[in-house]
């Protein structure tokens, strides 16, 4: 099992609309995705490690998926939209990292 993670870097000014990227583009990129996605979860940044200091990143997504390969094969087929999409929620330019995951839950 894998993990995408696809964050936005905090960057003062810049723009990012959580309701559009919540409601519409997740939702979305999971359906492109098909099965090589099993499920996504989508954080929003609330604060850095000091007090007072802004989040490291404004927004942050993760696509579990059962392999890179599947993941790849679906980003090749609809990666031009999903990349398009971004525009329409922010001006920030994403960093993404696949991580194998080593544990999913600690409760189990």
């Amino acid at each position: 099992m894998i993990k995408v993670n696809v964050m936005y870097p905090y960057t003062e000014g810049a723009r990012f609309d959580h309701a559009y990227y919540r409601d519409r583009h997740m939702p979305m990129v999971k359906a492109r995705l098909g099965s090589a996605c099993a499920y996504y979860t989508v954080e929003k940044g609330l604060a850095g490690g000091a007090s007072g200091a802004p989040p490291a990143f404004v927004a942050m997504c993760a696509f579990i998926c059962d392999s890179a390969e599947a993941f790849q094969a679906a980003m090749q087929e609809h990666g031009a939209e999903i990349l398009g999409d971004i525009a329409n929620y922010t001006d920030i330019a994403p960093v993404l990292q696949i991580s194998e995951v080593i544990v999913e839950r600690s409760d189990r």
